[in-house]
């Protein structure tokens, strides 16, 4: 399968900034994955001025553009103290933080934001501004959560759910050789969708559970070939809950990697993430790596 992204280790890092906290703890954790990766990172400042231009003064604009390149200066120094060979480049953007990202991520590569920004979204749920990057973006997404005070476990886990889902183990692999860790592959079908909710024969739950088996078996398989000196284990759950499960296993993980469900003409951001990507992003206990589907490569969209 050709792969229409870069790979972690030429994709430049992306990351936004609005002054909370959690951008900043995204920041920092958006630095250390430039320098893993080798590659500069890209800090953008989306202001609207433009959307706020009919209705502000002039001194207000001139204020928010004030505060923005304040702010950009301030987290470029940041992450220079902390990583001084970083390449970094800052970014003051007219136009809102989504479309700012979007953009940002088309020339430069992987977006990252925080788990939260400025309008005091629970600490535990997605904010607006990140949970629009990851439905909308045709670039992966990291939705930074779980970093504070949270231990490294070296392992890098990927949500495997089809054939299709290849592409994503491979980045995924790609991830942990840069983090010189291990790789989990996590295969969970949820047996009410696969049988109905009458589970009436079990001929068929076993027949269904091994051609489950046999996806996994076929993508661990095929990643253990190219990525030889990766430690890769690969596992396979029944649940009725398949976010529930990921969400539990992201909390033995640095990372975890899921590919998108975006079905074309899909409307509604829960529709475009997909019921699991969405609760999964506003729950995991690690960073989520988000890779969505373009083109023909749709897959199953449950």
């Amino acid at each position: 399968m050709e792969s229409t992204f870069r790979t972690p280790d030429t994709s430049s890092v992306v990351v936004g900034v609005d002054g909370s906290g959690s951008a900043r703890t995204a920041a920092m954790w958006a630095a250390a994955e430039a320098v893993r990766r080798d590659r500069p990172l890209h800090v953008v400042y989306g202001a609207d001025t433009d959307g706020r231009a009919l209705y502000v003064s002039a001194e207000t604009i001139e204020r928010v553009r004030a505060n923005g390149r304040e702010l950009l200066d301030e987290t470029a120094k940041a992450v220079t103290d902390e990583y001084p060979g970083l390449q970094v480049r800052t970014e003051f953007s007219r136009a809102d933080a989504v479309s700012s990202l979007h953009r940002a991520g088309a020339l430069h590569g992987t977006i990252v934001v925080g788990n939260r920004g400025l309008g005091g979204f629970e600490s535990l749920m997605l904010g607006s501004v990140g949970l629009d990057v990851a439905a909308a973006a045709m670039t992966p997404v990291i939705v930074v959560r779980g970093t504070d005070g949270a231990e490294e476990t070296g392992t890098v886990l990927a949500a495997i759910r089809d054939e299709h889902d290849l592409l994503y183990a491979r980045y995924a692999a790609c991830e942990a050789e840069l983090r010189k860790g291990s790789l989990r592959l996590l295969h969970v079908w949820n047996i009410l969708q696969s049988v109905g909710l009458a589970v009436s024969m079990l001929d068929d739950v076993d027949e269904i559970a091994d051609t489950h088996a046999q996806v996994l078996h076929s993508i661990t398989d095929a990643v253990r070939e190219e990525f030889p000196d990766l430690e890769v284990r690969a596992d396979a759950e029944k649940s009725i809950s398949v976010a529930g499960v990921l969400v539990e296993a992201s909390r033995h993980a640095d990372l975890l990697v899921i590919g998108g469900r975006r079905a074309p003409g899909a409307l509604g951001i829960t529709r475009n993430l997909g019921r699991a990507t969405h609760s999964v992003l506003h729950h995991a206990h690690c960073p989520v790596l988000l890779i969505p589907r373009t083109g023909s490569d749709f897959g199953s969209r449950s």
